[in-house]
């Protein structure tokens, strides 16, 4: 089984990486391969509703020229995945958010591509703003008809500067929890 994460930070290897890091940790120890994708420098472009995947249906976007095909193909082939953002005007990243929608409509022109994977998201935060950036990352997962584990508390941690959150202890252990959820819930469909 794989797990594939998309960090969508501006910043490779921030705050967001720590805390999918620490779920890959948990899904390693259950045997899960895991692969971490950082969006960092790639800006990739918003869905520009063209349509075109509902009429190819060929499983990728229409438009070719950045990163968002790489990661379709790579959430096709994962079992399960994780969506990891910074708190950006209490909201997800650009990058992150041009994910979601052309992924999104990738896999509902192609068959509800991505129904019954598992998803998660996790959310760094310097202060306000994450419950409403961790619903984003949740409704992605849910209108793809995709389960979504829980943890025991909302997948946040707190930090500014880069390895901030590793002082947030309850972030880190909703993060352990949340990876040893993954695993089971990853095992029970595989049965």
């Amino acid at each position: 089984m794989k797990v594939v994460a998309f960090n969508g930070s501006a910043r490779r290897d921030g705050n967001s990486a720590i805390l999918v890091r620490q779920v890959f940790e948990e899904l390693g120890k259950a045997g899960i391969e895991t692969e971490l994708v950082q969006l960092a420098g790639e800006h990739p472009r918003g869905c520009i509703a063209c349509y075109q995947c509902f009429k190819t249906k060929d499983g990728s976007c229409a438009v070719k020229d950045d990163c968002i095909n790489d990661c379709i193909a790579k959430m096709r082939a994962a079992d399960g995945i994780l969506l990891a953002s910074p708190t950006y005007f209490a909201d997800v990243t650009s990058e992150i958010k041009a994910l979601i929608d052309r992924a999104g409509m990738t896999a509902r022109a192609n068959g509800d591509m991505l129904r019954r994977k598992v998803g998660a998201g996790v959310v760094a935060v310097r202060r306000g703003g994450a419950i409403h950036a961790f619903d984003s990352l949740n409704h992605f997962f849910l209108i793809s008809q995709m389960i979504v584990p829980g943890s025991s508390y909302w997948n946040i941690a707190i930090g500014r500067e880069v390895g901030d959150v590793k002082q947030d202890a309850e972030g880190l252990q909703t993060m352990k929890t949340l990876g040893e959820n993954m695993a089971w819930l990853l095992e029970k469909i595989k049965e």
